[in-house]
């Protein structure tokens, strides 16, 4: 169990955590939400000691190990899977003991706690896990100064998630990973046998890898149970509790505040006013539920849309050196409403597809023909190093405007969704999602007819990547999407294309096909590799195993139900008890019934914290199960 307690915490003289206070039972998959700049990462830094707290403290079990990815990629000459195996300190320390001891006794004892630490499927572990992070067994013996720092930051994270720490500490880890990666963590993240943390504004990751949510706002941690999509429906049921509350109160307020200033000059009522004065004091106040809003996002809209089909290829051939293509025999057409997502691991090259397009390559065979006048906006990750570092964005922008006044300038930066404040603000300043929104309202700044999207959300939180899918669905050109992202996919395209075996084709399935495609491959590695039995030859074999292990689970899953039901009508209580003591007039009229009623809400507190943490612990429980 992780228990946080009247936890504070700055960072440059700022507070991020006021007296924040959460507990997290053992084995818990929790997702820490919250605006960017809130103090998450400053919470992981206290988590592990590397920053001191103002007060308050940090319970962790004694002994228990924490683990996160390190700070710099690797880059040595060490090969990935000797890298990985070496994240394992303690095997690591056994086996370079074994080779020089000549206790028979003590070689007797490491030969045991290597079978307890299950060391010798180690090799098998972390290569499996390598190879659902896109490392084939080719790529897994090169030295991992061969590679760029983007797949240097995935072997940093399969060396933490093969150390299986106690708790798993994950900071946006689908930044550097492709969807066919995040997939493949989602489905070991939930099967984790231990706790975990993990700062994510992947939707999808947060509703299908985690148990918990934990929303860090207003510099307090409150604890959610179920996805991000559960939290977000409890979050919006409290706030509209909390401004009912709000206006009884400040009604009731306001009514014993005229008492009070009609009759406290006048010396008949003067007792009757200081009572009152005690009531309004004993009252308090219900704080305001606070709204982040989030500049809206928009895209200019063409003048004018091309026919049909925009682009068109025919046996088309590209790649960076003449007589190596990358990707060949591509024929496919564009049209000017398609909204299309590329699949594909990384370096199956989706980016250089997207070159192609976009005229940034020219093809090496086969013909490609484009529309009359098409114009095309392309956006990547790696073009933020283009922004001029010490410009603004209205220096940006008024490059492109040269004849137009300050207030037309500014008008133009603010539909990029840039704040006023942020607008006089040097670009290296900038946080990395408001330079994302600059970039991309600079790639669509002459309104073209095709935008091309690679990789657009990883600075973006999870109300921006909101405000992103909305501009996309409200843009009416023809759009190409590379994202880690499955939840802006699958709200923003209609048609998919796969990006593998050195051409491109449609992918006739959906995006839940594609991941049973990626979950049940990494798996039939993983069975391969570490000697299990294969899955049933047919679709029925399977039903009929997935029937029985059903079956066998169904008493857990009924009594996981029954806490379910039991959370919901401790809620509702709670809910209605502090509708009850939210009424000021409760206390003078009864105040022996607020005092029972107060009782009720911190026993009815108490079972639903009880409830809470079991309903923990079986689900995963189930999970795992029924994972395994």
């Amino acid at each position: 169990m992780i228990t946080i307690t009247d936890l504070s915490a700055r960072v440059a003289g700022r507070l991020l955590l006021d007296h924040a206070s959460v507990t997290l039972p053992a084995g818990t998959k929790a997702g820490l939400v919250g605006r960017n700049g809130a103090g998450k990462s400053t919470l992981f830094r206290v988590i592990t000691g590397d920053l001191a707290a103002e007060s308050g403290s940090v319970s962790i079990p004694k002994n228990a190990r924490i683990g996160q990815v390190a700070q710099e990629a690797p880059g040595t000459e060490d090969s990935l899977i000797s890298i990985v195996l070496a994240a394992d300190k303690e095997r690591t320390a056994l086996l370079t003991e074994a080779e020089v001891a000549t206790d028979p006794n003590r070689i007797a004892e490491i030969q045991m706690r290597l079978v307890d630490i299950d060391a010798h499927s180690a090799e098998a572990r972390a290569a499996s896990i390598l190879a659902g992070l896109g490392f084939d067994a080719e790529a897994q013996l090169r030295p991992a100064s061969s590679f760029s720092g983007g797949w240097r930051m995935r072997v940093a994270l399969a060396s933490v998630l093969f150390a299986e720490p106690d708790l798993l500490l994950l900071d946006e880890p689908t930044n550097y990973l492709d969807l066919e990666g995040t997939l493949w963590l989602e489905d070991y993240v939930r099967r984790y046998p231990y706790t975990v943390i993990i700062i994510s504004h992947d939707r999808d990751l947060l509703n299908n890898a985690v148990n918990s949510i934990v929303h860090l706002d207003q510099k307090k941690l409150t604890f959610y149970r179920g996805g991000y999509d559960s939290f977000e429906r409890q979050k919006a049921e409290a706030d509209e509790l909390q401004m009912k509350a709000k206006a009884k109160n400040e009604a009731a307020r306001k009514h014993l505040q005229s008492f009070i200033d009609r009759f406290k000059a006048k010396a008949s009522k003067a007792k009757q006013a200081q009572s009152r004065v005690k009531a309004l004091e004993r009252m308090g106040t219900v704080a305001a539920v606070i709204e982040d809003h989030v500049q809206p996002i928009q895209f200019p809209r063409p003048e004018k849309q091309p026919a049909s089909p925009i682009i068109a290829l025919s046996k088309g051939a590209v790649g960076y050196e003449p007589g190596k293509p990358i990707l060949k025999n591509i024929s496919l057409r564009i049209d000017n409403d398609d909204r299309i997502a590329l699949l594909g691991s990384n370096g199956n090259g989706k980016s250089t597809f997207a070159k192609l397009i976009s005229g940034r390559l020219q093809p090496e065979a086969g013909e490609m023909k484009l529309a009359p006048s098409l114009s095309i906006g392309f956006f990547a990750q790696h073009q933020l190093d283009d922004l001029i570092a010490n410009e603004t964005p209205v220096d940006h922008v008024r490059r492109l405007m040269p004849q137009a006044g300050e207030a037309q300038v500014r008008a133009r930066v603010a539909q990029m969704g840039l704040a006023t404040e942020k607008m006089a603000t040097a670009a290296k300043d900038l946080s990395g999602g408001e330079k994302a929104r600059l970039l991309m309202g600079l790639a669509t700044f002459h309104a073209p007819n095709l935008l091309i999207l690679d990789e657009p959300t990883n600075h973006l939180d999870i109300d921006s990547r909101r405000a992103l899918i909305e501009a996309l669905n409200d843009y009416d050109g023809a759009v190409i999407l590379i994202s880690h992202d499955r939840h802006l996919i699958e709200a923003t395209v209609d048609r998919l294309w796969l990006v593998n075996e050195g051409t491109v084709k449609p992918f006739e399935g959906d995006l839940d096909e594609y991941r049973d495609v990626i979950i049940a491959t990494g798996r039939k590695k993983d069975d391969k590799t570490q000697g299990y039995a294969e899955e049933p030859a047919n679709k029925a074999e399977q039903r009929k195993a997935n029937a029985e292990k059903r079956a066998s689970l169904a008493p857990l899953k009924k009594k996981i139900n029954e806490i379910e039901s039991l959370t919901a009508k401790l809620e509702k209580l709670i809910q209605a008890l502090d509708a009850e003591l939210a009424d000021p007039m409760l206390y003078e009229k009864a105040p022996a019934k607020a005092a029972a009623k107060a009782k009720e809400r911190g026993e009815a507190a108490a079972k639903l914290s009880a409830a809470e943490e079991e309903w923990l612990m079986l689900s995963s429980e189930y999970e795992e199960a029924m994972a395994g």
